[in-house]
């Protein structure tokens, strides 16, 4: 509980990964990939509940082992291609109805700590803002892309100011999604149906724990990354 708000947790964790098979439960420095979420939401000083939302008995098994509630199977048409994670939360918020606030922890950001989520939860209740989200810098900032018209000339995606300096050193700051934590309070939510909207606020997040794991080489970069930690 934070500010006398109660906060339900949750976490996506479909079957059926094409990129990598069994990708919610592929192990990582000797653990299943979903345990690192499941560790750090348990580690949250604000948390009071936490749940598993998945279609997968393999994915189920591993979740309650590591201290997970998993108090439904999620329905088929949530756990397709093409179900959104807003429906997948407020779907899993009419199931585990009594919160205030929700966090959606998704399983494929293993180095997202407890300080984080908190730090989220903190940021969106001291600023009264409805909701907040982890980021990370900008790999290439928005200045120093291009799109391309029908005959190949270059469009910029966003126009610097006049004057604005191009040199990487003196552009303003940038930042993206990372994937890592999505916080919102449930009215808000269920209205808006996002977690993005002009009120939202943004927590940043160092890129060496911004990783999103999607592909065979995102898992080659973890087990580097957590390597040199480790050295």
């Amino acid at each position: 509980m934070i500010a006398g708000s109660r906060v339900l947790a949750v976490i996506p964790a479909r079957g059926g990964s094409k990129g990598i098979p069994g990708k919610n439960i592929v192990p990582v420095d000797g653990r299943p990939l979903i345990t690192w979420t499941i560790n750090a939401a348990r580690a949250s000083r604000y948390i009071d509940r936490l749940i598993l939302s998945s279609d997968d008995e393999a994915i189920m098994a591993v979740a309650r082992d590591a201290g997970c509630d998993v108090p439904f199977v999620r329905a088929s048409e949530l756990s397709t291609d093409e179900a959104s994670s807003i429906d997948v939360v407020i779907d899993a918020l009419e199931r585990t109805p009594g919160f205030d606030i929700v966090l959606l922890l998704q399983p494929t950001s293993p180095l997202r700590s407890a300080e984080d989520i908190d730090a989220c939860l903190l940021e969106m209740t001291h600023r009264n803002a409805p909701a907040c989200v982890s980021l990370r810098p900008a790999e290439d900032h928005p200045y120093l892309t291009f799109g391309m018209d029908g005959g190949g000339a270059l469009t910029r995606f966003a126009e610097p100011s006049p004057g604005q300096s191009l040199r990487r050193q003196d552009l303003p700051s940038a930042w993206c999604l990372n994937g890592a934590v999505y916080a919102a309070h449930v009215p808000w939510l269920c209205e808006h149906r996002s977690f993005i909207a002009t009120a939202t606020l943004g927590v940043p997040m160092p890129s060496e724990r911004s990783i999103d794991i999607d592909t065979p080489a995102d898992l080659i970069a973890l087990e580097v990354i957590l390597r040199t930690r480790r050295s």
